[in-house]
């Protein structure tokens, strides 16, 4: 029972400490070093106070000097701490209680580890941190064309007409992206699927997979997303899907969609597969859509996030 499990199963024991006097400078060395997001303050005794990656930058923001402004002048204090004989229930209501990312744990009032709330949502998936409506907009870039709301810098499409430009048998489009853990614990949440075998790391390590595999679903979705793409207002009639291979998260996938069959009345019978980083199918199938005129709205210039 999640209850019952004790804080000392999901925290990091290998804490960055400074003391209080160490000026900011020397934290930001700790930081981009050891590549991590917070270091604890201890002098000699339990811990006084945390800086985090966020305080360095709003203090740079205002132009304070790093080379003499001290940890104990920048931290946040006083600090909120839990017991390593804590459950993972109880961290999880610290941290959004607080609302705070990082929780250092104590052990006899001694600093013995650290839990984030990413740590956290391996053994909590509903846990899993709601982006912020800036984060959600991050990365978005004008849409490519009228069908689309708004587009992001980190997918590629492609879109090969053969048929000199109206869609036909022969046409191929194609959409890629990056699947990344924010995408699988997003999926989670909405779908309600919080199978362990995509959200926790050590149970999934005991499975035939050895690791955690993005959602079969979600990795389908990117053929939806290609078709999306093609001219015109894209209506999904039929999809038929085989799942050959897992997809690791963090694995660029590949939708490729191609024209096989015009069934009339702007019907067409496409086949739908996708690819992993390595060129390996993982999914092949075929879908059937109608394709009607775009509304007037569409040749509007605007633009979203």
């Amino acid at each position: 029972m999640l209850k019952q499990m004790s804080l000392a199963e999901a925290m990091r024991t290998d804490v960055e400490t400074i003391e209080s006097d160490a000026v900011l400078i020397e934290v930001g060395r700790r930081l981009r070093k050891r590549e991590i997001g917070s270091v604890v303050i201890v002098d000699d005794g339990p811990p006084v106070g945390i800086v985090t990656e966020t305080d360095l930058v709003e203090f740079l923001v205002t132009g304070g000097d790093v080379e003499t402004v001290t940890a104990a002048e920048c931290m946040s204090s006083p600090l909120i701490t839990i017991d390593a004989s804590s459950s993972i229930i109880e961290a999880a209501t610290l941290l959004r209680e607080h609302n705070i990312k990082k929780l250092p744990v104590l052990s006899d009032g001694e600093l013995d580890g650290i839990v984030t709330t990413t740590d956290l949502a391996s053994y909590l998936p509903q846990f899993s941190v709601q982006r912020t409506s800036r984060e959600r907009t991050e990365g978005r870039v004008p849409r490519p064309n009228p069908e689309m709301a708004y587009d992001d810098e980190g997918w590629q499409f492609e879109y090969r007409d053969t048929t000199s430009g109206t869609f036909g048998v022969g046409d191929v489009v194609e959409f890629s992206k990056v699947v990344t853990d924010a995408d699988v614990r997003s999926f989670a949440e909405i779908s309600g699927d919080t199978n362990r075998l995509h959200l926790d790391s050590e149970f999934a390590a005991q499975t035939r997979f050895d690791h955690r595999i993005v959602h079969g679903t979600l990795v389908s979705g990117l053929i939806s997303a290609a078709l999306a793409r093609i001219p015109g207002l894209t209506i999904y009639l039929a999809q038929d899907i085989s799942y050959l291979a897992p997809v690791a998260i963090g694995d660029r996938i590949t939708a490729v969609c191609e024209a096989a069959e015009a069934l009339g009345n702007n019907k067409y019978r496409l086949s739908t597969d996708v690819y992993d980083e390595n060129d390996e199918r993982v999914i092949e199938g075929e879908a059937v859509i109608l394709l009607d005129d775009l509304p007037d709205i569409a040749d509007e210039a605007t633009e979203e996030g």
